[in-house]
């Protein structure tokens, strides 16, 4: 029989006799960090490539009770990462049942927390809030106010007869009501500098300073934020003195290695069908991310914004959904792209890219170029020439073969069975099924003409190789 689970303390009395000891938001997030290290846990399961970079400086920034800004371009993981910080919380954490914001049952710093603890003493209720419930994030636009982040004079209480200088007049903001909790501000220098004075306020006076009313409020919460390098300068858009503030300045990028932008796109995507199966060869995932990564040096393309990641999972997406079209028109139920889909990126490319100044129209040949490149370096990683050498003779002696999204993977047996120099390759990739070989196939042509060694001509969708 499994043990009975002992029954949480339900007031302040009960919480004192258990010998619950409160903790402020940065011992608690410290303690359970160093009790992950002692027992060898992943700190961050979900977060590849920063593992020697950005990660060991997180951590020194809990360890040391530092506020935290991750500077870095989009679609660099920040808002996961600083999401995942509450995994850094307790399970739960008791607070006073009845007020407005988290309060610490034994030292409550409102005095709506004080008069519910004078009040009823040791049979004040406890309400436990989960990890989820202490985290709340705000993005910074430039009509976020004070009353947003910090609190506002409520009117119907100063109706009540209440005066404007009274605390119990307030109505809190985002910042107290995640007090004892973490707090996170994207975008950081988006917010207006009164704002920035605010929250400046906020994490070094610990004041809530309301329509020129100062209240002594002694917040204990951990201030995230998260910001474009840019802007975040004191020629940008941040004012020096809250820039000060943060202790640690974590600076991210993207992955430098193709397997850990490969882990990312393997997790983020989007499930195919599940009566359908979805094989796609190695060579196809590494032309998408190589598409991103020729992206990232392209000077067409705005560096300064970056190139996401989600780039390389947005084109993953669509070469896998056109695989799916075509054999939902051919009938077959496996789904393996080719290099004839990697035309249909160029939507889900153009979405995640920012342009330099160019001229109408360039956009789809920009892209174009970049999966040529990607193509080119990628069939060179697998390939030499001159061991496709036999396959280039066969069209020499006047084969011309079609291929593309109009041919089903079983007729390219026919074309394997044409030049039986393909087997030898196909067999060094590993391609076993119809639509693998098929796939391997217009790799290797496709890899021979972009090395000069194949002529191709292409009408809509039917693409001819030839000499």
């Amino acid at each position: 029989m499994a043990p009975r689970r002992k029954k949480k303390p339900q007031t302040v009395g009960e919480l004192k006799a258990s010998g619950y000891e409160v903790s402020t938001i940065r011992e608690e997030l410290r303690k359970n960090l160093i009790a992950k290290l002692k027992n060898g846990d992943r700190l961050f399961p979900k977060i590849f490539g920063y593992d020697e970079t950005v990660i060991p400086h997180i951590t020194n920034a809990i360890l040391a009770g530092q506020d935290i800004v991750f500077l870095g371009e989009r679609g660099q993981a920040k808002s996961r990462i600083i999401r995942s910080l509450v995994d850094f919380l307790d399970e739960e954490y008791p607070t006073l049942a009845g007020c407005e914001i988290p309060e610490d049952p034994y030292q409550p710093i409102t005095t709506e927390g004080k008069n519910l603890l004078l009040e009823h003493g040791d049979n004040s209720e406890i309400r436990w809030l989960s990890r989820d419930e202490r985290y709340s994030e705000k993005l910074a636009t430039p009509d976020i106010t004070i009353a947003d982040l910090i609190g506002e004079v409520d009117p119907i209480k100063v109706a009540e007869g209440r005066y404007l200088s009274d605390e119990l007049t307030i109505h809190y903001g985002l910042i107290p009501r995640t007090n004892h909790g973490i707090f996170c501000i994207n975008e950081l220098p988006d917010l207006a500098e009164r704002i920035q004075v605010g929250l400046l306020n906020i994490m070094e006076e610990r004041d809530v300073q309301i329509r020129g009313h100062r209240v002594r409020l002694p917040l204990d919460v951990f201030v995230v934020a998260s910001a474009n390098p840019e802007d975040y300068t004191n020629r940008g858009r941040i004012i020096t003195p809250l820039k000060d503030r943060y202790g640690a300045q974590v600076r991210t990028h993207y992955p430098k290695s193709l397997e850990h932008e490969l882990d990312i796109v393997e997790i983020e995507k989007h499930p195919a069908p599940a009566d359908f199966s979805v094989k796609v060869p190695s060579f196809m995932n590494e032309i998408v991310i190589e598409i991103t990564k020729q992206a990232r040096k392209s000077p067409d393309i705005n560096q300064r914004s970056g190139v996401s990641v989600r780039t390389s999972i947005a084109n993953y997406e669509s070469i896998v959904a056109n695989a799916l079209r075509r054999s939902l028109a051919h009938k077959e139920t496996e789904i393996v792209p080719r290099i004839s889909d990697l035309p249909y990126i160029i939507p889900s490319t153009s979405g995640k890219v920012e342009f330099e100044t160019i001229e109408d129209g360039q956009e789809e040949e920009i892209i174009t170029k970049l999966v040529e490149n990607a193509i080119i370096i990628v069939f060179n990683r697998f390939f030499n020439i001159p061991e496709l050498e036999e396959i280039v003779d066969r069209f020499r002696s006047g084969v011309s073969i079609e291929v593309g999204e109009s041919i089903s993977s079983k007729e390219y047996a026919k074309i394997i069975k044409l030049i039986t120099s393909l087997k030898e390759p196909i067999g060094k990739l590993n391609a076993t099924s119809a639509g693998t070989k098929a796939s391997v196939v217009e790799f290797i042509f496709e890899g021979l003409h972009l090395n000069k060694r194949l002529n191709k001509d292409q009408i809509g969708s039917k693409i001819l190789y030839r000499t």
